[in-house]
């Protein structure tokens, strides 16, 4: 890639999921050239549009890690957004229930962990004060988070590339990266059309293929890029009117290991009722068909907080997949925002691993970029 070649820009982010959109306007609103560079058709292809659209409120991340302390903070920034640019959002709240005695034992420490992340809204309810306002759930007791929510997440992809363009910021589809390269006072980089461009800083927030682009830098150590690992999660929807008006989902068991939260009950904006995701590990990225025989398990997992499900009331929806860094058994790998100090190579910042709570924590997370750019 010859320098001479290359147009030149500031500030290159390099996907346009709801993540690198965010980091896109922060860098903008800072005073920032910006263009967002997305290999798809459009903005928010991939995990951004394939996951439950939930606005978590910081409980269950270990005290002290990126996702705990981001997704407090993105959850405040979020709704506040959402109100001031007319999102489409609600705060419906969720129950964590606990259908088995060692769930039941171990609610209290959820709330002092929640606590000890600065999440101090929850509340300890018995059997009967669930019911009551939840009539059709059935567990031994449960943990009450107000401040869960749910929001239209294209709506808000939308609102965040209107604010990037509005500050000057661009936004090129149909331009994926081929490879880059450290040198000439830069990053270097190559798109798969032929494209050449220099840049002085890089955001890699390409998602689910974030570790293969940071994998093709010419200058970056491999050392610094860990190994992807794919998490799928399939959804199915639930026919019929849905009797919930919370978000349910299974308390943590501590006699299993989980790479996700369980078989949640969530609910969308337009009351569709929908169950998932569950955890299958597989190879590809792009492995996102539902298989109709999974939802066997699903009724087995819903039925211990609904016994009420009926028969056949369930349909294959979706499926996402969880940009993981860590696999099967292992503890899950916090978000890791690698920037210069960690790899040495100055304007290049990878973000690794952001699966869930990242849609909550994008705004926090682009401030976090933002300044170490």
């Amino acid at each position: 890639m010859a320098q001479a070649d290359a147009e030149m820009v500031d500030a290159l982010v390099i996907g346009a999921g709801v993540v690198g959109l965010a980091v896109a306007r922060a860098l903008a609103l800072s005073g920032r050239e910006v263009m967002v560079l997305e290999r798809e058709a459009a903005i928010g292809t991939g995990t951004s549009s394939r996951n439950s659209e939930v606005i978590h409120a910081g409980i269950y991340y270990p005290a002290g890690s990126l996702k705990a302390q981001l997704c407090v903070e993105g959850r405040r920034m979020l709704y506040a957004y959402c109100a001031e640019r007319g999102v489409a959002h609600h705060r419906c709240g969720k129950l964590i229930v606990a259908s088995t005695a060692s769930q039941l034992a171990a609610l209290p420490a959820i709330l002092e962990r929640a606590r000890v992340n600065g999440v101090t809204d929850l509340r300890l309810i018995d059997r009967e004060q669930a019911r009551e306002l939840e009539p059709q759930l059935e567990c031994l007791g449960a943990v009450h988070s107000p401040s869960t929510g749910i929001v239209d997440s294209h709506g808000l992809m939308l609102a965040l590339q209107g604010d990037l363009e509005h500050a000057g910021g661009l936004v090129v589809c149909h331009s994926g990266v081929e490879q880059m390269a450290v040198g000439g006072g830069g990053i270097e980089v190559a798109t798969t059309d032929g494209t050449r461009l220099q840049a002085r800083s890089v955001v890699n927030a390409a998602g689910l293929e974030a570790c293969d682009l940071a994998q093709r830098v010419r200058g970056l150590d491999a050392r610094h890029v860990p190994r992807a690992w794919f998490a799928k999660g399939s959804y199915f929807t639930l026919s019929g009117r849905c009797p919930f008006s919370h978000l349910i989902y299974p308390a943590p068991d501590p006699d299993r290991h989980l790479a996700g939260l369980g078989v949640h009950l969530t609910i969308d904006l337009g009351g569709q009722a929908k169950f998932g995701p569950d955890v299958q590990w597989v190879e590809a990225a792009d492995d996102l068909l539902v298989d109709p025989a999974r939802g066997d398990g699903f009724y087995a997992e819903v039925r211990r907080y609904w016994p009420g499900l009926p028969d056949g009331a369930l349909q294959p929806g979706y499926a996402g997949m969880r940009p993981k860094i860590s696999g099967p058994g292992e503890p899950a790998a916090d978000f890791l925002i690698q920037g210069p100090a960690m790899h040495g190579v100055p304007g290049l910042v990878n973000l690794f691993g952001i699966e869930s709570p990242g849609l909550t924590s994008c705004l926090a997370i682009a401030q976090r970029v933002a300044a170490l750019v």
